[in-house]
C-alpha cells in the first residue's frame, strides 16, 4: 500500500515537473535580459497568433527599445497585438501614439485609420449610450480630413454612415418609446427633432403618421379649453401628411385620426359651452 502510494506520487512529481520544464523554457525567455532574443520570439508569437505570450515580451520591450532604430516596428506590433485581443481600448491608445510619435513613418496612415477604427468597433448597439459612436465619427472624420485622397478615407465613409444609421434608428426608437409610455407631448417633440436631424431618414414616412398620433392623443388627453388648437395641430400634421404621401400604407389610419380629431373638435366646443352656461 506503501510502495503504490509511493509510485503514485513520484508519477506526479515526474508529470509536475515535465510541466514545468515545458513551461520554463518560455519562462527564462521572458526573465532574460537578451532583448534581441525576445524580440525575435515576439515576432514569431505574433506570426503564429500567440497573441498572449507575445503581448508579455513586448511588454517589457517597448522601453527597452525606446529611441532605437527597432522601436517603430516593435510599437507597430505592439499595438496590432492588442487589437487581435480586442483590447480595442488600449490598442486605439497605441496606434494614436504611433501616428503621432512616427507622423512620417509609412504606417502612420494606417495606425492613424486603426485608432479611428478601434472607435467603431466600440460603438455599441443602438439601444444602448451612444457616446463612443459620437467619438467613433469624430475620429473616423479626422482621419478623412488629414488624408483625403486615400483609399481608406473611402472605407472610413461608408463606416460614418454606418454610425449615422445607428444613431437614427436610436433617434426614432427613443421618439417611440415615449409614444408608448404615454409622454404624447414629448413624443411629438422627439419625432419632429428626429426628423429635423436625419432628414433623409429611411422612417420619414411612419414617422410623419406617429407624429399626427401623437399629436391627436396629447389633444384628447389635454384639458378642453386646450383641445380645439391640439386638435386642430393634429389635422394640420394629417394635411402634410397626405401630401407628402398621398398612397402611404397609413393613409386609413392617418384619416380616421383627422376624423377623430375632427369630433374631438366638436366635443370639446360643447362642453366648453356648457361649463360657460352653467356658471351664467
Amino acid at each position: 500500500m506503501f510502495l503504490t502510494k509511493r509510485i503514485v506520487f513520484c508519477v506526479i512529481l515526474i508529470v509536475a515537473l515535465g510541466a514545468q520544464g515545458c513551461k520554463s523554457k518560455f519562462e527564462k525567455l521572458k526573465a532574460s535580459t537578451n532583448t534581441a532574443q525576445k524580440y525575435q520570439e515576439g515576432v514569431k508569437l505574433y506570426n503564429k497568433k500567440s497573441y498572449t505570450k507575445a503581448l508579455s515580451l513586448f511588454d517589457d520591450l517597448v522601453g527597452r527599445y525606446r529611441g532605437q532604430s527597432e522601436a517603430e516596428d516593435l510599437y507597430y506590433y505592439y499595438s496590432y497585438t492588442h487589437y487581435h485581443l480586442r483590447d480595442y481600448v488600449t490598442a486605439r491608445y497605441h496606434f494614436k501614439i504611433f501616428a503621432d510619435t512616427y507622423p512620417s513613418s509609412p504606417k502612420a496612415e494606417e495606425c492613424r485609420y486603426m485608432a479611428a477604427y478601434c472607435f467603431y468597433l466600440e460603438s455599441p448597439t443602438y439601444s444602448l449610450d451612444q457616446a463612443n459612436t459620437l467619438k467613433a465619427i469624430e475620429a473616423l472624420q479626422l482621419f478623412i480630413n488629414l488624408y483625403p485622397r486615400s483609399d481608406r478615407s473611402q472605407e472610413a465613409a461608408k463606416l460614418i454612415q454606418d454610425l449615422r444609421d445607428k444613431l437614427e434608428i436610436k433617434s426614432f426608437e427613443n421618439a417611440k418609446m415615449y409614444l408608448e409610455i404615454g409622454d404624447f407631448k414629448s413624443a411629438v417633440i422627439a419625432f419632429k427633432n428626429s426628423m429635423r436631424d436625419y432628414p433623409d431618414t429611411k422612417f420619414a414616412e411612419e414617422m410623419e403618421f406617429l407624429t399626427i398620433k401623437a399629436q391627436y392623443q396629447y389633444a384628447k388627453n389635454s384639458f378642453e379649453n386646450k383641445q380645439e388648437e391640439r386638435f386642430n395641430e393634429a389635422i394640420q400634421l394629417y394635411t402634410e401628411f397626405i401630401e407628402s404621401y398621398p398612397d402611404s400604407k397609413f393613409v386609413k389610419d392617418a384619416l380616421q385620426l383627422k376624423t377623430d380629431s375632427e369630433i374631438g373638435i366638436e366635443n370639446a366646443k360643447k362642453l366648453l359651452a356648457l361649463e360657460t352656461a352653467a356658471t351664467n
